[in-house]
């Protein structure tokens, strides 16, 4: 499994004595004004905040600030031990390799962070089996919003550890337990704390084995997560058993925003009981379906309540098997006709369809549409990409492996025209486009915001790239930060020099991929010159894929020259030298 992982004002001097704590309260350009007009009310009182850092004021005065300065400074040294650096109330060490001993010192160090609202310490292997002696600390941190521990190994006993310390922190807004096994078969014991008028806004419990039983607390659990805004329970394929509980505590969700579903074993049976629950989350903006294959014929007779989410912005569905009588569904539940279709048969409908003059676009605000790897709608889904211009906000639409055929193609160049937000175009892996680029022309004159444009494994011909070069050339796709031409060999060396000459008005290009297939090794032809050339050229740029591609003895000597000259970090990712 691939994961990407991804995820300052200061106020003016105070006291020299309280310089190290007051460097940790003025945290970073990037927090809120909110955030800042509280420190400006900290800063002021400096002493008051030294009397509450003090773990044991009620037993005793702090004797020394001295005290104080150097646990600041210890804290100061260990953030900076690990690479990273002080941000206000939060102590971020993400995937910084903890060892034992690190833990140790970063549990010491809890009693000075009390103001502390962020924890992260995910993708730490070491934290797993170690995580009591954070646990038993939460109360000194009470003030906790954000808890981060994803990929920690965490073992049965970290997970009650953790349940019983949740309720020490009444003030937690955001969950992450993804990518810790044992959290599977367990969810009571984290959960089991949290009451009516949770203030949990983000629960994410992605890849935790959770079973069908944990899918069924959930489903209790929800009508009392009031304030959730995003839940994530992708890539657990045994909760789709209980999907019947989880959308019946789903209707009482009505702030939700973001429902991830991603790889959940969904049936077709699925999209029914889903449907049921749209009418309730009128709030949702983002909805992923997606990676469950046996969905494909569910939206057949449902999805009827997919027009409810009128604040829906993203909507993904690549890889769930969608039949040609899904995406007529589909297709429906985005643009509505202006008539008496619904009174209609499906055949006649379609016929009311197509004769239709006026559109209503029921999901107007849709901004992201991934359809991607759903085959059988190669041939069948003219009628909705043809229809897709009535979605003036679409920025990303992803329909790569789809199979789509010259139909289908011409429908969506035809539509694409109209798509004046575009910013994310993939049409990789649909041989279709190879020797038809030419219909994308108009689109690509007129794409003014277009960022991503993938073009992977389209049998793309040399007149295609040279199409493309003359666009480019002529001051068109000036915003294009990523291209990729890989996996089309059938280019000659005269269509990538033409290409190359002209990539260099591509100036915030930040990635080119035009690397061969796997099976498919070439020497570079007098092109790779011109590339390097227009390299120099290009400020942004920091990656060029350029897989099984060969450099001769020659232009091994020229790319060697150009890394010893060159004043910022460009990878060439070739396939070596002859």
């Amino acid at each position: 499994m691939s994961q990407t992982r991804k995820k300052t004002s200061s106020e003016g001097e105070t006291k020299p004595q309280t310089s190290s704590v007051n460097k940790f309260l003025r945290g970073s350009k990037a927090e809120s004004r909110k955030e800042n007009d509280d420190l400006k009310t900290t800063d002021s009182q400096p002493s008051n905040w030294i009397q509450k850092t003090a773990p044991s004021e009620t037993a005793k005065p702090l004797s020394s600030e001295m005290e104080l300065r150097s646990s600041m400074e210890k804290y100061e040294q260990f953030l900076q031990k690990l690479g990273k650096k002080a941000v206000n109330k939060c102590l971020d060490l993400n995937n910084c390799g903890l060892t034992t001993a690190d833990m140790k010192e970063m549990v010491a160090l809890l009693p000075f962070l009390p103001d502390l609202e962020e924890l992260d310490i995910s993708w730490n292997d070491f934290v797993g089996g170690t995580l009591h002696s954070i646990t038993q600390q939460m109360h000194l941190v009470s003030k906790l919003k954000i808890l981060r521990l994803g990929s920690c190994r965490l073992t049965t006993d970290d997970v009650q550890a953790l349940g019983e310390a949740l309720e020490m922190i009444p003030e937690l807004e955001e969950l992450n337990l993804s990518w810790n096994s044992k959290v599977g078969g367990n969810l009571p014991l984290i959960l089991q704390k949290f009451q009516k008028g949770s203030k949990i806004q983000m629960l994410k419990l992605v890849d935790c084995t959770l079973t069908s039983e944990d899918g069924t607390f959930l489903g209790q659990l929800l009508p009392m997560l009031q304030s959730l805004e995003v839940l994530d329970l992708s890539i657990n394929r045994d909760i789709g058993g209980s999907l019947n509980s989880i959308a019946q505590g789903l209707k009482s969700t009505s702030n939700l925003k973001v429902l991830k579903l991603h790889s959940c074993g969904l049936s077709q049976k699925s999209v029914k009981i889903l449907d049921a629950a749209f009418r309730y989350l009128a709030e949702l903006r983002k909805l992923d379906l997606s990676c469950n294959k046996d969905l494909g014929g569910g939206f057949e007779d449902s999805s009827a309540q997919l027009v409810m989410l009128k604040h829906l912005q993203v909507l993904d569905l690549h890889q769930c098997s969608l039949t040609a009588d899904d995406v007529m569904s589909l297709t429906f539940a985005l643009l509505a006709w202006k008539g008496a279709w619904k009174q209609e048969s499906p055949s006649s409908m379609l016929g009311r369809w197509l004769v239709c003059a006026q559109v209503i676009p029921l999901l107007s605000n849709l901004q992201e549409l991934d359809l991607s790897a759903n085959k059988k709608m190669g041939n069948s889904s003219e009628n909705l990409l043809s229809r897709l211009r009535f979605l003036p906000a679409l920025k990303s639409l992803v329909i790569n492996n789809c199979a789509l055929e010259s139909e289908t193609f011409t429908a969506l160049a035809e539509t694409s025209v109209h798509l004046s937000a575009l910013e994310v175009f993939n049409l990789s892996w649909n041989k279709c486009v190879g020797g038809n680029l030419k219909l994308l022309l108009e689109t690509l004159k007129l794409s003014m915001s277009l960022r991503v444009l993938r073009l992977s494994s389209c049998s793309l011909v040399t007149e295609d790239v040279v199409l493309l070069a003359s666009v480019i050339q002529t001051g068109h796709l000036a915003k294009l930060r990523k291209l990729d031409l890989s996996y089309n060999d059938s280019i000659c060396d005269a269509g990538w020099t033409m290409f190359c000459q002209n990539v260099r008005f591509l100036k915030e290009l930040i990635e080119l991929d035009i690397s061969l297939r796997p099976s498919n090794f070439r020497d570079c032809g007098q092109w790779f010159r011109h590339l390097l050339c227009a390299v120099i050229k290009l400020p942004q740029i920091t990656e060029i894929g350029m897989k099984r591609w060969i450099l001769p003895a020659s232009q091994e000597e020229e790319l060697e020259c150009f890394d010893q000259d060159k004043k910022r970090s460009i990878h060439f990712d070739h396939g070596g030298f002859q």
